[in-house]
């Protein structure tokens, strides 16, 4: 049998292993090549007597990340060239079937009367995960890089070949359905206990484990193909049932606000596909799983979730004439809640810190910020005590500056002001070798400006982080005036190493993330000064697709910071750089009432001391005045201002040269700020409904809100000629 991407051999036994293991990849990924050669490999065992079953595996240190998704890109170009040609109808047949193939192939497997069994170790997930789903017997390694999972909805998708009908026998409902909306990746023991696999052994002993099983006689009949065959939950018209699907529908509600089309298919084809007998729910699936194929959510989520998220993380912005570079020891100056994150994830990459500050005593308080984190992880069964001590052991505090001496890259993350910036990089220029990487992390100060006080700009990048560092994905590499292109090599190989994605955007006062979130807390700000219910602001944020509302988030970076940066961005650039009516609102909260956020429990929310839920202070009506009727209030141009404002923002600021490429944009904006993810970010968001009907949005926003929503004169070239941000890429690709 001539085989690329999968070796088979045959034991003495009569038992087959197909090991995946496609040459030039890291990676196992499925594609149109690997679906013919396991369907050839299933051919082989069925059509043979001899061959009593067959074991899959892989031949790499991972299983499988699942199926190349730009498959399915080319999949609707495709569809969208047929409609063109041939018709509708025609395409859409097309569409169906070839979205399908998988599914039918795994029904391949699990009905060809031998036995199939998947051995695991590693990452196994999406559509290798439904493969592994479709055999009839499944064992993981326990090794801790081994997980399993359907992660499809974080793309806008869902699992399409079959997972969620297999799912949902394997697990009582509720269970099936909270696992699939997830998309979480699922450790081994987690995953035997919850009835996804059957046993869970030494790496060195899954295949031939998988084998015994198939030698002692395993069974070639999946379970659901049996004609006794009940769900674990029941019947769905059943008492039971009635007992599940109500609340699911509302929590689906809840949480998605109907934003995601996937998730509400994920329910349609549970609920109707478990009154069906397999084929039937299998063919239910797939075709809601074309429909959501199809979907301008998917499409977007893909591009910027898969395809640029993956393009950025490889390096897409690294420059080419710059070799790689070795980052073995990296300074961190200001051990506060910032600095202590970044030394943690530094150190958690296998990288030396050292970290510095006025004292030795509050350079230790942020090492302990990592002993803290790692063990949380001990107490959850993600990490071991001897882990704790071998990233414990990376960390050196101090407060010597010498000691920063044959640091690779040194990352400032000291109080927002210049001039405290400024007597810290004069330090710490004066300790470090002449090769090493001066980074800033500051979230609005330029670039420029503070590489002004170092005796080598060239050298000298911003490398902002969010907060908390440890839990985002995102970091914003800042080029200042004079940065050279080995100071970005770094930058950008420092933040690979960390396992975070990069953006690169130029200097400009706010760079980009900053820049947009701050319009979309503007926005709730000048909503509560219009008599607009606090409480319907933070519903309207959340609906639009926002991950919390914006008063909540100002709350979390701090009321008191905001009215900083507010009186900063003033005294530099004048009285109309800020909005007054957000100045009287954060002064009168932070000088006047004493409110700074969480920090102090106390901001445009309440929080208890005691552990319980925050409330809206109800002090927020006497402070904004006027309060209008909330029967009379457009709700849904509510949700559209928060979009249109960040939306408007990140146009300004892409015409403006910050931000040079859609994808950094629109991942920057998911990732950084929460951007409503199913809009593909914030420039697909334009995109999606055409910059000519974004631009007169913005201009009806203008008249009736004010100036802050006029579109830029870039995006109404772009209107006036057709573009798009991505029309280029589209057109090279098409």
């Amino acid at each position: 049998m001539d085989l690329t991407h999968f070796r088979f051999e045959i034991d003495s036994d009569g038992i087959a292993l197909a090991t995946w293991d496609m040459p030039g990849r890291s990676m196992n990924v499925i594609t149109p090549e690997v679906m013919a050669e396991l369907d050839r490999i299933v051919d082989a065992v069925a059509g043979d007597a001899a061959v009593k079953g067959c074991v899959i595996t892989s031949g790499k240190d991972t299983f499988s990340g699942g199926a190349d998704l730009t498959m399915l890109q080319g999949l609707g170009a495709e569809y969208a060239r047929l409609a063109r040609a041939r018709g509708q109808e025609e395409a859409m047949r097309f569409f169906f079937e070839e979205s399908r193939r998988l599914t039918l192939l795994y029904r391949r497997v699990e009905t060809c009367g031998k036995p199939f069994a998947a051995a695991v170790h590693g990452t196994c997930l999406g559509g290798a995960f439904e493969l592994a789903l479709a055999c009839h017997f499944r064992i993981l390694s326990d090794d801790d890089r081994t997980r399993v999972g359907l992660p499809e909805i974080k793309v806008g998708l869902f699992p399409g070949a079959g997972g969620t009908q297999r799912v949902a026998r394997l697990m009582q409902t509720g269970d099936a359905l909270q696992m699939l909306f997830k998309g979480e990746q699922i450790r081994p023991l987690m995953a035997r206990n919850m009835g996804l696999v059957h046993a869970v052994a030494k790496r060195d002993d899954i295949v031939a484990q998988a084998k015994d099983w198939i030698r002692n006689g395993g069974s070639a009949v999946a379970p659901w193909d049996q004609p006794k065959f009940k769900a674990p939950s029941g019947k769905v018209y059943s008492p039971a049932g009635m007992m599940t699907w109500p609340p699911a529908n509302a929590i689906y509600r809840r949480e998605t606000h109907d934003n995601y089309p996937a998730a509400k298919a994920i329910l349609q084809s549970v609920y109707e596909g478990l009154q069906l007998p397999m084929d039937l729910a299998l063919k239910v699936e797939s075709r809601y799983f074309a429909n959501i194929l199809r979907s301008p959510q998917a499409a977007a989520m893909i591009r910027s979730l898969f395809v640029s998220m993956g393009e950025l993380n490889k390096g897409a912005r690294r420059p080419e004439g710059v070799g790689p570079t070795a980052i073995r020891r990296v300074g961190v100056v200001g051990a506060g809640f910032m600095g202590a994150g970044i030394a943690y994830v530094t150190a958690q990459a296998g990288m030396e810190v050292v970290l510095v500050d006025q004292s030795a005593e509050a350079a230790e308080k942020g090492k302990a910020y990592a002993h803290k984190l790692v063990s949380d992880q001990i107490m959850k069964g993600r990490a071991k005590t001897a882990d704790r001590d071998a990233l414990l052991a990376r960390i050196t505090t101090t407060a010597e500056y010498g000691e920063l001496a044959g640091c690779d890259l040194v990352i400032e993350a000291v109080f927002e002001d210049p001039k405290v910036k400024a007597e810290v990089i004069a330090k710490v220029e004066a300790a470090i070798g002449p090769e090493a990487i001066f980074a800033s992390n500051t979230s609005t100060l330029p670039i420029t400006g503070l590489a002004r006080s170092s005796g080598r700009p060239d050298q000298f990048i911003g490398i902002h982080f969010f907060s908390p560092v440890e839990k985002m994905l995102l970091v914003e590499i800042i080029m200042g005036r004079e940065t050279g292109e080995r100071a970005l090599a770094t930058a950008l190989d420092y933040v690979r190493a960390i396992k975070k994605t990069p953006i690169v955007v130029n200097d400009a006062r706010g760079f980009f993330a900053n820049r947009c979130v701050g319009a979309y807390i503007l926005e709730g700000h000048l909503m509560l000064a219009e008599g607009v219910p606090a409480a319907m602001i933070e519903n309207a944020g959340r609906q639009a697709g926002m991950p919390v509302g914006p008063l909540s988030l100002n709350d979390e970076v701090g009321v008191d910071l905001g009215l900083k940066i507010l009186k900063a961005t003033k005294a530099q650039l004048g009285e109309g750089a800020v909005n007054p009516v957000q100045e009287h609102l954060l002064t009168t909260l932070v000088e006047k009432e004493g409110r700074l956020g969480r920090k102090n429990r106390k901001g445009f929310y309440d929080y208890p001391a005691e552990k319980g839920p925050k409330r809206l202070w109800p002090g927020l009506a006497a402070l904004a005045g006027a309060r209008l009727d909330p029967e009379a209030i457009d709700f849904a141009e509510l949700k559209q201002r928060f979009l249109v404002a960040q939306a408007a923002e990140a146009a300004r600021v892409y015409g403006e040269g910050v931000v040079t490429d859609p994808r950094e944009a629109d991942v920057g904006s998911i990732l950084g700020f929460g951007f409503a993810p199913f809009t593909g970010g914030v420039l697909s968001y334009i995109d999606g409904m055409g910059a000519r009907r974004f631009v007169e949005l913005c201009r009806a926003l203008e008249a009736k809100h004010g100036a802050r929503f006029a579109p830029p004169q870039s995006l109404v070239a772009m209107a006036e000629s057709g573009g798009r941000f991505y029309g280029k890429a589209e057109k090279q690709a098409a």
